[in-house]
């Protein structure tokens, strides 16, 4: 099992949109990343400072293929093509990147 951390800014007008989209995330977009090894998915949000962090554990063994069965669903396309916009993707991600991860530091087993 792998954890992952990400973190990306959002556009503080839409975060009473964002939590109600989040307070009832479709089935489908669920069923894909079970389907592809993400479990125990968090979200986090920082005010006023506009920050959200995600955690997740990862339990495949291709991340690469999972996170390209992820970004290739119609579903979740469309959720994406509802939640990116009310997102600010931080200066400092690399190339490609979306949510930028983060390195983990510490854990505590």
């Amino acid at each position: 099992m792998q954890r992952m951390g990400l973190v990306i800014g959002i556009d503080p007008a839409k975060i009473p949109e964002y939590r109600r989209l989040h307070a009832d995330v479709w089935p489908g977009v669920l069923a894909r990343l079970g389907a592809s090894n993400i479990t125990n998915y968090s979200i986090f949000l920082r005010e006023p400072e506009n920050l959200m962090f995600s955690y997740w554990e990862y339990r495949g063994t291709d991340f690469a293929a999972d996170n390209a069965a992820i970004a290739a669903d119609p579903v979740t396309r469309e959720w994406w093509a509802l939640c990116g916009p009310m997102q600010r993707p931080l200066d400092t991600r690399a190339e490609g990147e979306w949510w930028a991860p983060m390195e983990e530091v510490f854990h505590l087993p």
